[in-house]
């Protein structure tokens, strides 16, 4: 079963989930803001993925910390208590399809997958 992490009011979520809905793919949705980012699976993503792909350092959350907390995101330690904390910090979606972790949408990938 696929698995779409992220916040249902991003675009680029609300863009992923419509494709593989147009595309007839089962999956399911895990919203940060009500679930939580789950612990043990931000560990297999920070491993097949890296934490530097995790970390949205383009997003407004990024933007708006502390530039002192921004420098001290140095690691996947330092990362992973961010990303815990500021689940908004996290490039969406996050995507789990079962044998592969994607972050991102985008569309050819996706399709190459079906």
């Amino acid at each position: 079963m696929i698995t779409v992490y992220g916040i249902p009011n991003c675009d680029t979520v609300k863009k992923a989930r419509a494709w593989l809905a147009s595309h007839g793919v089962a999956h399911t949705f895990h919203d940060f803001k009500k679930q939580g980012v789950p612990a043990d699976q931000l560990a297999v993503w920070q491993q097949a993925v890296g934490w530097e792909k995790l970390v949205n350092r383009q997003g407004t959350t990024w933007r708006k910390l502390d530039p002192q907390l921004q420098a001290a995101t140095t690691d996947a330690a330092t990362a992973q208590t961010l990303m815990l904390a500021q689940p908004s910090v996290i490039k969406r979606p996050v995507v789990d399809w079962g044998t592969q972790v994607t972050v991102g949408f985008d569309e050819k990938s996706w399709a190459g997958r079906l």
